[in-house]
């Protein structure tokens, strides 16, 4: 009987019990970098390791002299039960193996010849299991004293959540396109009608779905996503139905779908539009039945979901193109709400923009009091609001991010945005950048007041084409540096 080298103590301890040295040395080369390894060649051996320190795991051989591996594991699951056992044998005896697993407890049955990374991913797998037994235990012996203290803080993280994922919290201006999406959003929440999500990407649509959650009965059960076009039809089913152990390749566990983990609550179901015809036939069937059957299971489970569906697609198109279920639009499209592009709500990217401020400048580790005092210039907020954004909200956020890495201070400049921002202001996107006093002294006034009122939209042109870099912009003008920012002065175009 001898242990492996000395480790820290906060590493799990593995004992294997094999009559043979070379197996033993085998499975502590294997084990002993993330595992402190014991060996013992026999059952009393490895009985007397037991009594001395806490095991972890126990790799058992079955067939050695004395005790068989099974028979030991009896004794084992009736003095250290919470220690995982598992069998490793050169046989394929059935009667041993529904011995093991019945009667003592077997975690898992291992074939020679082993596969090193197959016998350490179990390892791991069965530390974790037993974690998480322990884990489940003192939650149980803790609900049972602490059911009134728990019951009062679920309570209040669903109010938490209720505030943060309110409607109103979804940023916007005064008199916004969104209130009147927000406003029937908020009717239809209260019913549990299946509602169908139309708007670009990056629009806010899943923003949209959790404050319906949020503002429904059924907000004290989970709310989950799913982006429909990230994975192939067998692992999309997988991940929202669920699967058998052994149903596929890879299929080592039961694994529960987010369509019964969301039981009472809500599913999201992003990019539906991209789904395939065979993928929209298992769906519809999930909708009506009301129940899901694991990919791999003998049986369905019934489930109680509420299905918000959202897409960039026009599905009646798609419909009409024989690109999805009619049948399925009609389940999911029980009532339809559409998201309005940022381009068609200029007015909100000013109060989207700060709020992305402060929530981007605190992720890239500014902190609360510094992120609160980020600000934009009127300059880079008239870029923003001349850029059609094509890519949403999404886009402006990883816009605003480049922007505050590339800045110093607390103001972001408009020369901070990338060249495809600061370029995509031509033509009427300037009426926007040019103050409306210019604009108007353009189409009336003296001739001096229309001239200079050009001269301010060439001069704001140039400087955004340029990024306003000053040098350059100064150079294509004509101008010294310091007639330009005397020009730039005069016109109200400091940056």
């Amino acid at each position: 009987m001898r242990s492996g080298p000395l480790l820290p103590p906060a590493m799990p301890t593995v004992l294997v019990v094999d009559d043979e040295v070379r197996s033993q040395d085998a499975m502590r080369r294997t084990l002993d970098e993330d595992f402190s390894v014991l060996t013992a060649g026999s059952a009393a051996e490895a009985r007397l390791l037991l009594e001395q320190q806490e095991v972890s795991v126990i790799l058992c051989d079955q067939r050695m002299p004395g005790l068989t591996g099974v028979v030991f594991l009896k004794e084992v699951r009736e003095r250290w039960p919470d220690t995982v056992r598992i069998v490793i044998s050169g046989y394929t005896d059935t009667e041993d193996l529904i011995s093991g697993i019945n009667e003592a407890g077997i975690y898992q049955y291992i074939l020679k010849p082993w596969i090193p990374d197959h016998l350490l991913a179990t390892v791991r797998n069965a530390v974790e299991a037993q974690g998480l037994q322990r884990d489940t235990n003192r939650l149980h012996l803790e609900l049972r004293s602490s059911t009134p203290v728990l019951r009062e803080r679920a309570a209040s993280n669903l109010a938490q959540a209720r505030q943060a994922f309110d409607f109103d919290r979804i940023e916007r201006a005064s008199g916004s396109p969104l209130d009147a999406v927000c406003e029937l959003a908020a009717r239809v929440a209260r019913y549990d009608l299946s509602t169908l999500v139309l708007g670009e990407s990056g629009s806010g649509k899943e923003l949209l779905a959790r404050a319906m959650h949020y503002a429904s009965p059924r907000a004290n059960k989970a709310f989950v996503s799913e982006n429909c076009a990230a994975m192939p039809d067998t692992l999309l089913e997988s991940e929202l139905f669920g699967h058998k152990r052994g149903a596929f390749t890879g299929a080592f566990e039961d694994h529960a779908g987010l369509f019964q983990r969301a039981n009472g609550g809500t599913v999201f179901l992003d990019e539906i539009g991209e789904t395939s015809p065979a993928f929209q036939v298992r769906l519809l069937r999930v909708l009506q039945e009301r129940e899901v059957r694991p990919v791999g299971a003998a049986r369905a489970v019934p489930v109680d979901v509420r299905v918000i569906a959202a897409t960039h697609r026009d599905l009646e198109q798609r419909v009409r193109d024989g690109l999805f279920r009619e049948d399925l639009f009609y389940r999911i499209a029980g009532v339809t709400l559409t998201v309005p592009p940022l381009r068609e709500r200029v007015g909100d990217i000013a109060p989207i923009a700060r709020r992305l401020l402060q929530e981007v400048g605190q992720e890239l580790g500014m902190g609360a009091a510094r992120a609160a005092a980020l600000k934009l210039s009127d300059e880079a907020l008239g870029v923003l609001m001349a850029y059609p954004w094509p890519g949403n909200v999404r886009e402006l956020r990883n816009e605003i991010a480049r922007a505050l890495a590339l800045s110093e201070g607390e103001s972001l400049a408009a020369q901070s945005f990338s060249a495809r921002v600061l370029q995509g202001q031509t033509g009427a996107g300037l009426a926007t950048l040019v103050p409306s006093s210019h604009l108007g002294q353009a189409a009336s006034g003296t001739l001096a007041e229309r001239l200079d009122a050009i001269e301010a939209v060439i001069l704001r042109e140039t400087l955004l084409r340029q990024r306003w870099n000053k040098t350059r912009a100064a150079k294509e003008l004509g101008l010294s540096r310091v007639g330009l920012r005397a020009k730039m002065a005069r016109f109200g175009l400091e940056g």
